[in-house]
């Protein structure tokens, strides 16, 4: 096993096919791995419940390109109703089940937010967003998708997205635990989590 004293900003990641690549980091404390991500800020890394590191590699500039059109429709929903607070793909949260995750676009409802002590909301945040969306790049596996979306909804929140541009589809998660698919050309909604919000990626992904 690989001790967290190990992991330095000096070590060279490769990745392979766009895969990510995976550590053992069970004996890392929360401290630790914080700053494992610190030292390492431009890598995007999750930890899964076991302990294990996973670190991804950069996103495609198409799939970036996307993931900014959906996050700015949902970023200009939230000026307008001012119901939350809507965070980039770039922060972590600290779940229930010991996970950090990073959704590549999360929503918090802001009495949920504000009622967190400063000091968490300075690190990876002990909560658990009311609302994630995962978006497939071509060499993300579908099926680890399904499970880290359903990882979210056991955990607590309680509307999810995982949108898959390959297929032309979303996939809708309920806190009541139905998933629906959506094809583009139909409307996603935020329901009664996100009042209002309405979105037809046929409109802004094409």
């Amino acid at each position: 096993m690989v001790e967290a004293a190990e992991y330095n900003s000096d070590v060279n990641f490769k990745f392979h096919n766009g895969s990510p690549m995976r550590l053992q980091g069970d004996s890392m404390s929360d401290e630790e791995f914080y700053s494992f991500c610190i030292k390492n800020h431009e890598l995007r890394i999750e930890r899964a419940p076991n302990g294990q590191i996973i670190i991804v590699p950069p996103t495609t500039s198409e799939t970036g390109r996307r993931n900014f059109e959906i996050s700015m429709e949902i970023g200009l929903w939230n000026r307008q109703h001012k119901l939350g607070h809507v965070f980039d793909s770039s922060t972590g949260f600290k779940l229930p089940n010991g996970a950090e995750r990073s959704p590549d676009t999360s929503w918090i409802l802001k009495e949920r937010w504000e009622a967190l002590a400063p000091e968490d909301q300075q690190k990876f945040a002990p909560i658990v967003p009311d609302f994630v969306l995962e978006l497939r790049s071509q060499d993300q596996s579908l099926h680890e998708l399904h499970e880290k979306m359903a990882e979210y909804m056991d955990c607590g929140s309680r509307l999810g997205w995982l949108i898959d541009p390959q297929n032309r589809r979303t996939y809708v998660y309920s806190e009541n635990g139905d998933i629906q698919t959506i094809k583009f050309e139909g409307h996603l909604s935020g329901y009664e989590v996100m009042p209002e919000l309405k979105i037809r990626l046929t409109d802004i992904l094409g």
